[in-house]
């Protein structure tokens, strides 16, 4: 079984508020004690917050569902329940979260990052909350309201400074292995690597980075082909990119070609990858006799944006890399540690301090919306209708005039006319269902069958 997931589903359940409560203050010698329910507490929140001790979404693969605490109960003397413990969920640093439908709703990219996955539910007002001038004695309470639940995709994109690009079986995971710690699954047949690897290079005392040995890419790569898009992911975040090619491939295609289709794959796939910087690797130098190894270019004799170009175009299809190396013999091996080791300080320069900001796209929460289910058949959705009509006792008349005085400030009689809504047409908010009339301002019927008229 693999150690490594860099794909999985994650269900969140975020704790319901807590109830409110109905109380009355009745006590010897005080007079007209007045109602005294105390306030639910609100349901604990869902973090996903970004760590270094996770590697992969592996806890994640055969147990998805993550949930926080529900809010208390109110209680009388107007005590009020306690509130949820949140719940804070490790992940990966450098995992996206996507709704269903594939929209990014988080990236925790660095260390420490939290995003609120799933938001409690607020607790429900007692009815000590609802005394006024003409409401003397409520006895009606707010219910609870349910905390967010919803399914997330999770995938995970390896934060590294450096990637390694090529083929299958061109020597990524024998050179990572060399210049690193890591110790990859080798073995002298294509696709040897089949998830990504990460290893730490040290160049010096003072200075080390991290490698990805990323599993081979195939002509098509970036339209899935091979799983493409899978690997892909995982160059995305690196600094600095190498493009290691097999001076003399088994599979038959040239140097020069093997450059052309992954420069292009990575063109198609994300175009900001090609404006970092990255080095071209000739590989497997000990299988070549040394008059046919290509020569080398330096920075200050080519521009290898315009020599990539160059090739592309077909106007030269002769193989120019950067650094020819031997991941068997060594050969090679301490250039490409330094050139690495500068590109990776010069990107890292660059880049500006995280600040922890997190772009969250998340549709508003408050506000409702009227939408026509059928014929003579609507719905109210948003979380202010669906408060107003969250009382614990729906059938006295003085909860029916507070939900009828809450959901007329609200507007809701307006969207519904607007909507199309006539007499005797069927409204659902939330868990209530009732008829609803234009012209009589009174509730009637059952709270799961209430007739409600303007």
């Amino acid at each position: 079984m693999s150690g490594f997931v860099d794909e999985a589903q994650l269900h969140v359940k975020a704790g319901d508020g807590g109830a409110g409560a109905v109380a009355m203050r009745r006590e010897a010698h005080v007079d007209k004690g007045g109602p005294d329910g105390g306030d639910g507490g609100r349901g604990g929140n869902v973090w996903l917050v970004a760590t270094t001790n996770q590697s992969s979404l592996l806890p994640f693969r055969d147990h998805p569902h993550r949930g926080a605490d529900n809010g208390g109960h109110g209680g009388g003397k107007k005590m009020h329940g306690a509130r949820g413990k949140d719940l804070e969920v490790p992940v990966p640093v450098g995992t996206r979260a996507r709704k269903a439908d594939g929209t990014i709703m988080a990236d925790l990219a660095n260390a420490g990052d939290r995003w609120l996955a799933g938001e409690g539910g607020r607790g429900g007002r007692g009815n000590a909350s609802f005394l006024a001038n003409n409401r003397r004695a409520p006895t009606f309470a707010e219910q609870g309201e349910k905390g967010h639940e919803e399914w997330y995709n999770l995938e995970l994109a390896l934060v590294a400074d450096v990637a390694l690009v090529g083929y299958p079986n061109v020597g990524k995971s024998t050179l990572i292995s060399r210049i690193s710690a890591a110790k990859p699954k080798i073995a002298d047949y294509p696709f040897t690597t089949l998830e990504p690897h990460l290893g730490v290079v040290r160049a010096d005392d003072e200075t080390n980075y991290t490698v990805a040995d990323i599993p081979g890419l195939v002509e098509g790569a970036a339209e899935g082909k091979g799983l493409g898009h899978q690997f892909l992911r995982h160059i995305t975040r690196a600094r600095a990119l190498v493009i290691l090619v097999e001076l003399d491939p088994i599979t038959g295609v040239t140097p020069a070609e093997q450059e052309r289709v992954l420069i292009d794959e990575l063109r198609r796939y994300q175009p900001d990858l090609l404006e970092r910087p990255r080095l071209v690797v000739g590989s497997k130098a000990d299988m070549v006799a040394v008059e046919d190894l290509p020569s080398t270019v330096t920075p200050e004799t080519f521009d290898r944006d315009e020599l990539a170009e160059s090739a592309a175009a077909g106007v030269d299809d002769e193989f120019h890399p950067d650094l020819v190396i031997s991941a068997i013999t060594g050969m090679g091996i301490p250039a490409l540690i330094g050139r690495l080791a500068t590109l990776v300080a010069g990107a890292r320069t660059a880049e500006p301090e995280a600040d922890g900001t997190i772009v969250i796209h998340r549709p508003l929460p408050d506000g409702f919306v009227v939408e026509r289910m059928g014929d003579h058949e609507f719905a109210v959705l948003g979380k202010t209708a669906e408060r107003a009509v969250a009382l614990n006792d729906l059938t006295t008349d003085e909860a029916a005039d507070y939900v009828q005085s809450r959901l007329k400030k609200l507007g809701v009689d307006k969207a519904l006319a607007k909507a199309g809504a006539r007499d005797g047409d069927t409204v659902h908010i939330a868990e209530m269902s009732f008829t609803w009339y234009r012209d009589q301002p009174e509730f009637t019927g059952t709270p799961t069958s209430r007739r409600r008229r303007r």
